[in-house]
């Protein structure tokens, strides 16, 4: 079998790890897909969001409205970040964020909307960017699951949100091992996140002309150590040669359960607006553990894949979301993958 890293071995004894050539490389060909601007890597997921967090300026105390019907990774970064975070009721069709419930849990103390696109599905994004430059309160989209899927045509990372943040950890497409990415829609959010990213230096004009770190290279705004090493770079640079054939076979699978879900009692998810990348597919049922039970014994591993975060005390107690409940009592994720030969 030909080597598939050809030159990861290059790559390991070169003594250039971290974020550089492949590193660049990565996020050229991740815009170019995309058709978006303003993209920087960064060496996970929740660092992306630690990122844009302080990019925003948000401090501690203040409120993010979210839906709880996401992936951990995607909030739990707002607690240690010392936010308060508030949920919002999803459509129980959809399983994304419900633009009337987002709309009545804005206070003066609102400052941030996580719009997560559930499993690949992207949401009611006109609507909940609507509402966010009504009240003038910046909107994330959550892509954690979502690279390679299209709204109204375009991908996500280009349809009109202020900023959108990816996950290439293990289990998604691409898959660096792990890290991820952000887009920004604000050229000068972008460069200034640059920077908040390698701890606030200008790399630039960091040593002088004899390699010394300069002093007059001042670093004035805090920041991480966030960037992509360059052997994940790489991997996703390997990944990026083959990522639209990999998501044309998940688009495939998906057309088999399609054909298999026709005139049944299941809901098939979707709207017209939207093409997931298809991470899973989703059904809604009517008796979600039998049907469950009945797919795992055919073979196919059927799942919940999220518990709701807010039955986690963590967060603390809030009222109950009744679309959430109604959405986690009827899903059922089945397995679409690239991987996955869907006969």
């Amino acid at each position: 079998m030909p080597d598939k890293l050809p030159e990861l071995n290059d790559i390991l004894h070169s003594g250039a790890l971290s974020y550089g050539k492949w590193g660049h490389r990565l996020e050229e060909k991740l815009s170019s897909f995309l058709n978006a601007n303003n993209l920087l890597l960064t060496g996970s997921y929740a660092s992306a969001i630690q990122i844009v967090l302080t990019t925003l300026n948000l401090q501690y105390g203040d409120e993010v409205i979210a839906s709880p019907m996401c992936c951990l990774a995607s909030v739990m970064p707002l607690l240690t970040f010392g936010l308060k975070v508030v949920w919002a009721d999803i459509d129980p069709s959809t399983g994304t964020l419900s633009p009337d419930s987002v709309r009545d849990k804005i206070t003066t103390k609102s400052k941030l909307i996580v719009h997560n696109h559930f499993c690949g599905y992207v949401g009611y994004v006109d609507e909940i960017n609507t509402i966010g430059r009504n009240f003038d309160i910046p909107i994330i989209d959550d892509c954690v699951e979502a690279y390679g899927t299209k709204y109204k045509g375009n991908y996500t990372g280009n349809i009109g949100t202020d900023i959108s943040i990816f996950s290439f950890q293990t289990v998604r497409l691409p898959n660096t091992i792990d890290g991820g990415c952000i887009v920004f829609k604000d050229k000068g959010l972008y460069e200034k996140a640059i920077l908040i990213r390698d701890f606030g230096i200008r790399r630039y004009m960091f040593r002088d002309d004899i390699g010394e770190i300069s002093s007059n290279c001042d670093i004035y705004m805090k920041g991480y150590s966030g960037t992509l090493n360059e052997v994940n770079s790489y991997i996703g640079c390997c990944q990026m040669k083959n990522i639209s054939k990999l998501l044309s076979k998940q688009r495939a699978n998906a057309n088999c359960w399609d054909d298999k879900f026709s005139n049944t009692e299941f809901q098939i998810m979707g709207r017209k607006e939207i093409v997931p990348n298809y991470w899973v597919y989703g059904i809604l049922s009517k008796n979600k553990k039998k049907d469950i039970e009945t797919f795992r014994n055919k073979g196919f591993y059927a799942s919940s894949v999220h518990l709701p975060n807010s039955y986690y005390s963590i967060y603390g107690i809030q009222r109950p979301l009744y679309g959430v409940e109604d959405f986690y009592s009827k899903f059922i994720a089945l397995p679409c993958g690239w991987w996955f030969d869907n006969k």
